[in-house]
């Protein structure tokens, strides 16, 4: 069984983005698959049924995990929440980026991910997605760093700490 790194898993989803097009000058829209990537703090790995949760049930949850991908070996190298998210969505080592060095809240601290560089959600985009974000940013404030210049078309969440914000 071969092991993937996140780098490499960003890549596959690229790579599979893009070979759906090769050699088609257009894909109808319901011949690309639906992405939900779900990301969820202190969720333990057998929190939900579909893992093995005996004693309650998550059956949408369930059901998502039965009809797409059930990743059974994973681990998040920080013990904090923004360096992991830097590392899902830019497929980098965390402390690679000045963003993966901070929390939220840093005192207006200038950190982001960098304007340009790649991540997920901007290589989806570039394939033809819609993206969104719900839920926790995390990743630098805007409007420098807002997740609508990171590859998002529409953000509803906390981009730091505990306001809610709708960004499109």
């Amino acid at each position: 069984m071969t092991e993937l790194s996140r780098r490499d898993l960003l890549v596959a989803g690229a790579g599979l983005a893009l070979s759906s097009r090769a050699g088609a000058k257009t894909v109808a829209p319901e011949t690309r698959p639906n992405i939900l990537f779900i990301v969820a703090d202190d969720l333990g790995y057998a929190d939900l049924s579909c893992y093995g949760r005996p004693d309650y049930r998550t059956p949408v949850l369930d059901r998502l995990a039965r009809d797409g991908l059930l990743m059974t070996s994973a681990y998040a190298n920080s013990a904090v929440c923004s360096a992991s998210r830097t590392a899902l969505i830019t497929g980098r080592y965390q402390y690679r980026l000045n963003v993966g060095l901070f929390e939220p809240g840093g005192g207006g601290a200038d950190y982001g991910i960098p304007e340009g560089h790649p991540t997920l959600p901007s290589l989806l985009q570039r394939q033809g997605y819609r993206t969104s974000l719900f839920g926790k940013w995390h990743l630098g404030g805007p409007p420098k760093y807002s997740p609508i210049h990171r590859g998002y078309d529409y953000f509803f969440g906390f981009l730091g700490g505990g306001g809610l914000r709708l960004l499109s």
